[in-house]
């Protein structure tokens, strides 16, 4: 069981990580530092926004508009953050 829980942080991790890359990518991609028509770039960010719209999406709906500037990502990794150290973390303090 013990192993299942350490599984579970270190995918939650990797996932905050994702939000991390989608950030850093819509940054580059605006301030043009990368082509978005590259084949490979177009591959990397699709790739990312699917793995990050379903959690992004529901939290955008509720947020209010702040004049441009998205917060959403935030919200999602300190709700990952709240999941992975409390439940899971917690979980495995219980297990043990």
């Amino acid at each position: 069981m013990p192993e299942l829980l350490f599984f579970t942080a270190y995918c939650i991790k990797l996932y905050m990580w994702v939000f991390i890359l989608d950030v850093i990518l819509s940054w580059l991609a605006s301030l043009n530092v990368i082509n978005t028509r590259s084949h490979f770039v177009y591959l990397i960010g699709t790739a990312i926004r699917r793995l990050t719209s379903p959690i992004l999406r529901p939290i955008r709906r509720r947020m209010p508009n702040l004049g441009g500037i998205d917060i959403s990502p935030v919200i999602a990794i300190l709700g990952l953050v709240f999941l992975r150290d409390v439940v899971v973390l917690g979980w495995l303090m219980r297990a043990l």
